[in-house]
């Protein structure tokens, strides 16, 4: 059963983060893990003329695509976020987009070489709807990567998480889990092919790792 997401709550939380998620020193980067310097890097999306990141937060990631020559284009929910990372990274020629991920994809007319997201969309939008969604904005050939923290064993599908601690006022979103089989069956049915999800061990051993997530079409 799908979970009621309130979007104009989510919009709130993640304009929240955002005041505090921009440095006035970051540079662009790109990786998949939460550790520095730690895990693939954006090989994972082959080698991609026009990219679309989808959840794109401070646009460091599709700064560095730009930088590389690639057409690199992020929607984020948040118009705070997009606000910053157009100002710190549209000179790079990087084109941050306002709007929630469902309803933006399923107006978008355009296709792309590739659909990634870091702890991003993927990890907050139902599979279920996000997937088919993704698939049809993909260029045959294409590929679809995300990475988000692994399930917490025994605690699947949508969870709720609240944000910015247990006292005050109740922001919260939630974000999905699954195990690595049930992340690649959920591609399957929305017609990706060559799905592979599995999960990379933290620097450090006992630490949390990183699911990692690939498909094409």
């Amino acid at each position: 059963m799908p979970v009621p997401h309130d979007i104009a709550a989510e919009t709130e939380l993640w304009d929240t983060y955002a005041e505090s998620a921009f440095k006035d020193d970051a540079e662009p980067a790109f990786g998949w893990t939460q550790y520095a310097g730690h895990g693939p890097g954006p090989e994972l999306l082959g080698a991609p003329g026009r990219v679309l990141e989808i959840g794109c937060g401070t646009g460091r990631a599709l700064a560095r695509l730009a930088g590389q020559g690639v057409e690199a284009y992020g929607v984020d929910l948040s118009p705070v976020m997009v606000k910053k990372a157009r100002e710190r990274w549209a000179a790079g020629g990087a084109v941050f987009v306002c709007g929630e991920v469902l309803e933006w994809l399923g107006a978008c007319t355009e296709t792309f070489d590739a659909v990634y997201s870091v702890f991003g969309a993927a990890w907050f939008a139902d599979p279920g709807r996000l997937f088919p969604l993704v698939r049809r904005r993909l260029k045959p050939g294409g590929v679809f990567v995300f990475s988000q923290p692994p399930a917490i064993p025994g605690a699947y599908g949508p969870q709720g998480m609240y944000k910015g601690g247990f006292a005050g006022k109740a922001m919260f979103t939630y974000r999905y889990s699954y195990r690595p089989a049930v992340w690649e069956r959920l591609l399957a049915g929305a017609g990706f092919v060559a799905a592979e999800a599995r999960v990379l061990d933290a620097p450090t051993p006992g630490h949390i790792g990183t699911l990692i997530v690939r498909a094409e079409v």
